[in-house]
């Protein structure tokens, strides 16, 4: 089995408007985590999840509204990381639509793969929460 979360989700919402959710770190800490997240490549920063580091990323690469990846590493420090691995995110412009895709891992042990799995899932459930009450508000106006 391959231990690497490979999830695509599909919004209505062009990819400039997805990429705002996934690189600016107030629209983040809406439906992932607080964080003190830069884009720019070798920026260092931490997903934060009650009050308590959860994760100590580093920016690896960026391509405006189409790629964004970083390395994603728990532990109880820096120093004592238990699990390293890399969130890579791609979005397909679908004619002002966005298909965007996953992929998390690879992990070596099957807790972590379902653990983060159930976790992208729920905390993507949020990101359709955000973008649709956003779109609402936006068609309101």
């Amino acid at each position: 089995m391959e231990k690497q979360v490979k999830q695509t989700w599909h919004f209505n919402q062009a990819p400039q408007v997805v990429w705002e959710y996934l690189t600016n770190p107030e629209l983040m800490g809406q439906w992932l985590m607080k964080c003190n997240f830069v884009p720019e490549v070798g920026h260092k920063f931490q997903f934060i999840n009650n009050d308590k580091i959860d994760a100590y990323c580093q920016v690896l690469e960026i391509i405006p509204h189409k790629l964004l990846s970083y390395s994603w590493k728990k532990g109880k420090s820096e120093n004592e990381i238990r699990l390293d691995s890399v969130v890579t995110w791609t979005l397909i412009d679908k004619g002002g639509k966005t298909d965007l895709l996953l992929q998390h891992g690879d992990f070596e042990l099957l807790k972590d793969f379902d653990d983060h799995s159930n976790g992208w899932n729920y905390l993507l459930g949020h990101l359709v929460e955000r973008l649709n009450a956003s779109s609402d508000a936006n068609s309101n106006v």
